[in-house]
């Protein structure tokens, strides 16, 4: 049987390749552009901090920074379409391990809302980081979604 870390690194690893494949093969007959979902920040919170990024910036190229405290000490990397990969350690000792893509959003508030009238539970109301964006977080259907406005 797997090790709890290691699926969980697997799953990050997932992720990570499924957001690459979904932007390289978008093609003018099936999208268009300017209604496009762009991942602006893909959050990934687990134990194993180092581990992670020493995986995936092997696997693809890519350097983790140094930990950004107004994110969480979170390690990012930045995405070949500008968007950053972060990986950070749980915040509180009952935060789960989880894989969180926030969404490029020009209005966070109506991207609330409309999550809202869906039947999601908002976890974090729109919130700035100074000299980050502003983000929000709600939950629908068992999974946390990321929201995101530069």
């Amino acid at each position: 049987m797997t090790s709890s870390p290691l699926r969980i690194g697997l799953l990050c690893l997932a992720l990570f390749l499924l957001v690459g494949a979904a932007t390289s093969s978008r093609t003018a007959a099936n999208l268009v552009e300017d209604q496009a979902i762009k991942v602006e920040y893909l959050e990934i919170v687990t134990p194993m901090v180092d581990e992670t990024c020493d995986t995936l910036a092997k696997a693809h190229g890519v350097t983790f920074g140094k930990p950004i405290p107004q994110l969480g000490n979170a390690r990012t990397a930045v995405l070949s379409d500008g968007g950053r990969i972060a990986v950070r350690a749980p915040l509180r000792a009952n935060e789960e391990p989880v894989v969180r893509p926030y969404v490029l959003v020009d209005d966070i508030e109506a991207a609330v809302q409309t999550a809202v009238d869906a039947g999601a539970t908002v976890a974090i109301p729109p919130l700035e980081i100074p000299g980050q964006g502003t983000f929000a977080i709600y939950l629908l259907g068992g999974i946390d979604h990321g929201l995101w406005q530069n």
